[in-house]
C-alpha cells in the first residue's frame, strides 16, 4: 500500500535518533535507491509510524510525495510498543574481515556505512564523497 508522505505522522514517542551526517546520507541513499523503501515499508498504526520515522522524514527530505507503508492498525499496543524496540535492535555485529577483503570501502562508505579507511584510500573516499555531494 503506498500513501502521501504527509497523510502519517512521526511517532512522538521515538526513541531512535540520527545525527544530520548520517541522515544526510539517508536522504541520499533515498534518492539513489528509492526502490528500497517497497522492499522495507514504513510501519503504521492508526496513521502514526511505529518503525520507519527517519525513512519517512529522509523521504520527505529526498522529495518523494509518496511512500510505501505497512498498516499495523490491528495490533495491540502491547504489540506496537515491542514492535518499536525490537525494529531498532541491532542483534548483529559486522564481520569486518569480510568487509576489508571483499567489499569496495569506498561504495561502503558512500552507502552510509561508517569504516575504518586505509590511509592510502581516505583521499579514494574523500573525493567520491565530495563529487557526489556526500
Amino acid at each position: 500500500m503506498r500513501v502521501p508522505v504527509a497523510s502519517i505522522q512521526p511517532n512522538p514517542n521515538n526513541p531512535r535518533k540520527l545525527d544530520k551526517g548520517k541522515f544526510a546520507k539517508l536522504v541520499q541513499s533515498i534518492k539513489d535507491f528509492p526502490e528500497m523503501l517497497e522492499k522495507r515499508p514504513i510501519v503504521v498504526a492508526d496513521g502514526v509510524i511505529l518503525g520507519g520515522n527517519m525513512r519517512h522524514k529522509a523521504a520527505i527530505a529526498a522529495g518523494l510525495k509518496e511512500i510505501p507503508i505497512i498498516d499495523a492498525s490491528d495490533w495491540t499496543q502491547e504489540q506496537r510498543d515491542q514492535f518499536i524496540i525490537k525494529d531498532n535492535l541491532s542483534f548483529g555485529e559486522w564481520d569486518w574481515d569480510i568487509l576489508a577483503n571483499e567489499w569496495d570501502p569506498v561504495a561502503l562508505e558512500l552507502w552510509g556505512l561508517d569504516i575504518w579507511t586505509p590511509k592510502e584510500q581516505e583521499e579514494d573516499v574523500k573525493e567520491v564523497c565530495e563529487v557526489c555531494g556526500k
